[in-house]
């Protein structure tokens, strides 16, 4: 089971007199938000935070001049967690006292129970106390002492509302929420037999070749991948031999324009209908049904898609669970393996860090839109060639045009630039795989990529001529000519690349889940109707029983949906569940407007024109294309916020009718970032060191953790922990020293570069 925490510093609930919807106050400008004056109670948050930091920072030895209150808040709060929070919990005393809340008749018990999950030991804990230490760290560290407060605030009411509502009904509600048969939700799939073929095999193994063949020689089937670009990839790939097929992502439908229905449907797999009937479906990548926070997709579509013969393509690792699925479901099971068609290396040398080393066939794989606009701008100065681009985001047309240009041997695109994506099966002919860095931001903050994401990547290496090709013509797999090569660009990254390459990542145990709808709205039944969603979740994650075989997925992204739901009133439970799975952009207050505007359309039954919803900052597409970090950040918002007017218009459509000028805008919103993220790229050194200060900011925050934890426990861990972190401070130093060397050779080309 996963740990939730809630985003903001919004004050929840003011009082707890009685059960009442809390509501969120988000403030929809800076200039509102700079005018509001700050409450007496806020001062003295501030003041007492400050004063925190302040004797914390003189405990220790003098800061780097790049530390920030961020640092300052993570090192406090893993040195004195539970003095952090005894603050907190006297502040808010002090508030309900002033208040005279009769939630003080439980304080005791309530502060008992924080301060105990604050001491919980996190390598060897698991259940309740667990969930709140990390809620409460969490909120620590991003909003201070007055998110903790908030986050204390929010704990307080759960506990109301389960003792009044959960636990005089807890036997019932456990029932209700008894996820231990998931089989037994699709009981149309269970009135088939089914034949499932997994297809097992490394990348470039002709796998997904083979499924595909036979989805085309289908009467009905389907194809489920894990991206819209491999969706979009199927869908072209039918439509160009003539073959009947139609797309369906979540914000994208595209169907014959004859009319008539398809034989063939290419979905995300998130899409895929368990109310049609079809003679073969593909899932493809079947190894994600593992992912903690997207497997219950796979999940759903292997226990309920209708089709008779059901094909799994995916890793070797996914074959002990997918044994245990079959023999769940009742299904027979036959199993291809697949060996790789042609051989894949590790370089013993990388790049050195200079482009000059490029050759003809390079993919080189960056984590962000930004920097694989900066690598291609200093591809193209450097090497005199040009580097076409791919990431998941790029315009379906632009992106098929700059893949075909890097296929054709016969033109000057010798490069290509790509994100992770490619590791999902793009059919790219790429003859070396260069990682640009092993480190990625996520939301939770920098981390290195796994073993089976470099495999999963490195293996599209070698495929100027690619397996279907190979298989067709009848060419050897030791052809000297289609041997794949992987490497970095910096020395940092090789020695980790390789033991990835040469590991096997261990086999999947369980399936990921999450409770269909109406197993909500059965909970939701037991509770008031102003009861937030955002605690329905979470109390129905804490009651509900999952089978060995499966697991909960993480709803982070469901609870920071249920956040922003909250703050309307009026909305019925079975929208709540469609806003709560829809793509929502909260991380931004224009984001977060957008979608309490749509939220607020569906609630008051009012009109949803597209040009009437005043949140969206349509006007941005007036102004001059521009480099300003600003301006791309505007761009990117409209474009989300249009993506999820495009995602509603296909589920409310009395209400979002506007579809085709929805599509134009964001049209329009895409050929303006493609441009104004080629001139930011074109202006700024952005790849300049970016690779091994992630580094360094990783090992760092490593080193961090290993100190702390044998701090707490040093006969738990020991010389093992200790060889480590010399090891950490080796590669930190081996880093530091490039950057130095590079900054050098940067001042003494400087002269020069001015002089030419």
């Amino acid at each position: 089971m996963q740990s939730w925490s809630r985003r903001g510093n919004y004050c929840l609930f003011c009082t707890f007199q009685s059960v009442s919807r809390p509501v969120r106050t988000f403030v929809t400008s800076p200039v509102l938000q700079r005018s509001n004056k700050p409450s007496k109670r806020q001062r003295y948050l501030k003041s007492l935070e400050d004063k925190i930091e302040e004797v914390t920072s003189s405990r220790r030895s003098a800061p780097p001049a790049f530390a920030s209150k961020r640092n300052t808040r993570q090192t406090l709060a893993a040195k004195d967690f539970a003095g952090v929070v005894t603050h907190a919990l006297s502040i808010y005393r002090q508030n309900l006292t002033e208040k005279d809340d009769p939630a003080l008749a439980n304080w005791s018990r309530f502060e008992r129970t924080m301060l105990n999950a604050c001491k919980m030991d996190e390598r060897k804990s698991v259940g309740p106390l667990r969930h709140i230490k990390d809620a409460l760290h969490r909120s620590y560290l991003q909003n201070g002492v007055r998110g903790l407060i908030n986050e204390l605030e929010f704990h307080m009411y759960a506990e109301d509302v389960t003792s009044r509502y959960s636990a005089p009904n807890l036997e019932a509600q456990k029932k209700v929420a008894d996820l231990r048969r998931p089989a037994e939700w699709y009981p149309q799939a269970r009135a088939l037999q089914r034949t499932i073929h997994l297809h097992v095999g490394p990348t470039n193994s002709g796998k997904t070749y083979h499924a595909l063949k036979r989805l085309e020689a289908s009467k009905r089937g389907f194809y489920a991948g894990p991206l819209r670009l491999l969706a979009q990839e199927v869908f072209h790939r039918f439509q160009a031999n003539g073959t009947s097929c139609s797309l369906i992502t979540g914000d994208d439908v595209k169907i014959p324009e004859d009319g008539k229905p398809s034989r063939i449907v290419s979905n995300t797999v998130e899409m895929v209908s368990l109310g049609d009937q079809y003679e073969v479906g593909v899932v493809d990548e079947i190894q994600m049904i593992a992912d903690p926070h997207r497997g219950w997709a796979w999940t759903r579509a292997v226990l309920g898609a209708r089709a008779t013969e059901l094909h799994l393509c995916g890793e070797v690792r996914a074959v002990p669970l997918i044994k245990e699925l079959a023999a769940l479901t009742g299904d027979k099971l036959e199993i291809h393996r697949y060996e790789r068609l042609n051989p894949l290396k590790v370089q013993n040398r990388s790049l050195k860090g200079d482009l000059k080393n490029l050759q003809k066939g390079d993919c080189l794989v960056s984590f962000s839109r930004v920097g694989i606009h900066a690598l291609k701008a200093d591809i193209e100065k450097t090497t005199g060639k040009r580097a076409a681009i791919v990431y998941g985001s790029l315009p379906a047309e632009i992106r098929t045009q700059q893949a075909s240009l890097f296929n054709d041997p016969d033109n000057d695109y010798d490069f290509l630039v790509a994100s992770d994506a490619i590791g999902m099966g793009l059919n790219l002919s790429c003859k070396r795989i260069i990682f640009e860095t092993l480190i990625k931001r996520v939301p939770g903050g920098l981390q290195r990529l796994s073993v089976p994401e470099i495999k999963q990547i490195g293996g599209r290496a070698g495929r100027y001529r690619s397996a279907a090709q190979q298989q067709e013509d009848g060419r050897s797999s030791d052809d000297d000519t289609n041997v794949g090569y992987v490497t970095s660009l910096e020395d940092i990254d090789l020695p980790y690349i390789r033991e990835a390459m040469e590991s096997e990542p261990p086999p999947l145990v369980s399936a990921g889940i999450l409770p269909p709808d109406s197993v909500y709205q059965k909970v939701a039944a037991y509770f008031p109707s102003n009861v937030p969603l955002e605690y329905l979740i979470k109390r129905l994650m804490v009651v509900s029983q999952v089978h060995p075989l499966f697991f909960l997925c993480d709803p982070r992204n469901q609870l920071e949906n249920a956040e922003v739901i909250d703050a309307v009133d009026g909305l019925r439970t079975a929208d709540q569940l469609t806003f709560m799975a829809s793509p929502m952009h909260t991380r931004l207050i224009a984001g977060r407007d957008a979608a309490i505007a749509f939220i607020k359309c569906v609630a008051e039954h009012s009109d949803g024109r597209l040009l009437d919803i005043q949140a969206l900052n349509l006007e941005i597409l007036e102004e001059p294309v521009s480099g300003n970090k600003e301006y791309l950040n505007e761009l990117e918002t409209l474009h989300k916020s249009v993506i999820l007017y495009l995602w509603l218009s296909y589920r409310c459509g009395g209400v979002f009718t506007d579809r085709t000028l929805a599509s134009h805008v964001k049209q329009l919103v895409e050929e303006r970032m493609v441009r104004a993220l080629t001139e930011f790229s074109a202006n700024k050194k952005l790849r300049k060191d970016a690779s091994l200060r992630r580094q360094i900011a990783l090992q760092k925050q490593i080193q961090e953790q290993k100190r702390l934890l044998a701090d707490a426990d040093v006969d738990s861990y020991g010389t093992e922990d200790e060889t480590a972190a010399v090891d950490l401070s080796a590669d930190e130093e081996q880093m530091e020293e490039q950057l130095q060397e590079r900054s050098e050779d940067e001042a003494g080309e400087a002269p020069q570069a001015r002089a030419a």
